[in-house]
């Protein structure tokens, strides 16, 4: 298998993180052989949503941000959902998460409002990225080069608009996560 002995870190904050988002990825990840660790917030069982608006599953926290460090991981994935994303991005330890990644050169995923965590963790500037919509001019006002595309890769960095382009994100975050460490991603985040 493509994963066999990585571990990747996918991110879930409670009330928010859009479903689909969370599952497809994991699953994705899982069938390619790696172990996946979800990373929240709060200690317990995470509650996903349909839409932003609906709740949709449980899924258990693995691990809190207080107990993690990127070094201990072999890539990140963070899906959207727009008021997970944005407790995401208001926390900082999951932040220093983050930035962790691009400093090790690790790769990283986001899809849809997950790139707002980018944004945030300062680490966007001079990179040509997706993600939904209405997050273009953030990525533009942090320096960043936004384009609507269904997949997006940037020196280890993936991104993508929306659920509906889960099929080739997912594709692209095996393919990268198999290639490991990006001399060109690090960063001094």
């Amino acid at each position: 298998m493509q994963l066999d002995g990585k571990t990747i870190a996918i991110l879930i904050a409670p009330r928010g993180t859009e479903d689909v988002e969370f599952v497809r990825p994991r699953e994705a990840l899982k069938e390619a052989g790696a172990t996946v660790v979800a990373v929240g917030l709060e200690a317990g069982e995470a509650r996903t949503v349909n839409g932003d608006l609906d709740p949709a599953g449980q899924h258990q926290v693995d691990r809190t941000f207080a107990e993690v460090s990127a070094a201990e991981f072999d890539g990140l994935v963070i899906p959207g959902g727009t008021v997970g994303a944005d407790r995401l991005r208001a926390s900082d330890e999951a932040m220093e998460f983050v930035r962790g990644f691009f400093r090790h050169g690790k790769p990283v995923a986001a899809i849809c409002h997950g790139p707002w965590a980018l944004v945030e963790a300062d680490v966007v500037d001079g990179r040509k990225l997706t993600s939904y919509p209405s997050l273009a001019t953030d990525i533009r006002n942090a320096g960043g080069t936004w384009v609507d595309q269904e997949v997006v890769v940037d020196q280890g960095l993936v991104t993508s608009r929306k659920p509906d382009d889960l099929d080739a994100f997912c594709a692209k975050i095996i393919e990268e996560f198999a290639e490991g460490v990006h001399e060109g991603q690090r960063r001094s985040a």
